[in-house]
């Protein structure tokens, strides 16, 4: 016996039936991240806090010198671990589109500035503000977020003994930043590895030494496409690695 014919509107799926179960799902991955980060930096910030406190010494000698050295290693371990732990969640939050921004016109010397004082590296870092003050259509977290990034990545390639250079420049309709650090030069096949993430480059490949799980630049990446922009990377034959950042000009 045949079936008979269902009514179309029984075989149509209609958007607004769609729309809840995406936005719930949308919620989920909220409230998933939301739960992530507390139930991994909790644990973290008391490792951090003890850490920082036996390393100080702050209740008087620990005896031993390689007590202090350990709680050093200790917190230099966990403050490695908090990094990878935001890199990981921002980049699941970019890749699930649920980053939240909010642009404005925001100065770029500012935030520059603001990112080599919380990364402690004036000493390492040479910037080259323009000759007059220029601003982005940016978000200033998110703008703050692929800058520290970038200039993390580029002090960890970099020998003591050198500097990483920022420069700043305006179009018409674009603002440039230019990061370079002073590490080996990248093949120009290699550096589409960089933006693509959980590669491990191993010792001699593109990327080696430029982070654990090459995070940084795939974030940084992220970050500048939403906020409408973009990211570059080139590698000059005397070496070193440039990395552009284009975003829309306020």
């Amino acid at each position: 016996m045949t079936e008979p014919a269902r009514p179309l509107a029984e075989l149509i799926v209609l958007p607004s039936a769609v729309a809840p179960a995406a936005a719930t799902a949308a919620e989920q991955k909220r409230a998933f991240l939301r739960m992530m980060s507390h139930e991994l930096r909790t644990p973290l910030n008391s490792i951090l806090g003890f850490s920082e406190i036996l390393a100080g010494e702050l209740y008087g000698p620990l005896g031993a010198p390689q007590y202090k050295e350990y709680a050093e290693i200790v917190r230099d371990s966990g403050l490695k671990l908090l990094e990878l732990i935001n890199q990981l969640l921002e980049l699941a939050r970019l890749e699930g589109g649920l980053n939240e921004l909010e642009p404005r016109r925001e100065p770029v010397a500012c935030a520059v500035e603001d990112v080599v004082e919380q990364l402690r590296a004036e000493s390492r870092v040479a910037f080259h503000p323009p000759k007059r003050p220029i601003a982005a259509l940016a978000d200033p977290r998110a703008l703050r977020s692929a800058l520290c990034n970038l200039v993390g990545n580029a002090l960890a390639a970099t020998s003591e003994d050198r500097q990483v250079r920022i420069s700043a420049r305006a179009g018409r309709a674009r603002v440039e930043i230019e990061v370079c650090d002073a590490g080996a030069p990248v093949h120009p096949d290699d550096l589409p590895r960089l933006l693509r993430p959980f590669e491990k480059p191993e010792a001699g490949e593109a990327g080696a030494g430029r982070g654990t799980l090459s995070l940084a630049l795939p974030t940084a990446a992220l970050l500048c496409q939403a906020m409408g922009g973009d990211l570059t990377l080139s590698s000059p034959s005397a070496g070193g690695l440039v990395a552009t950042v284009r975003l829309p000009a306020a």
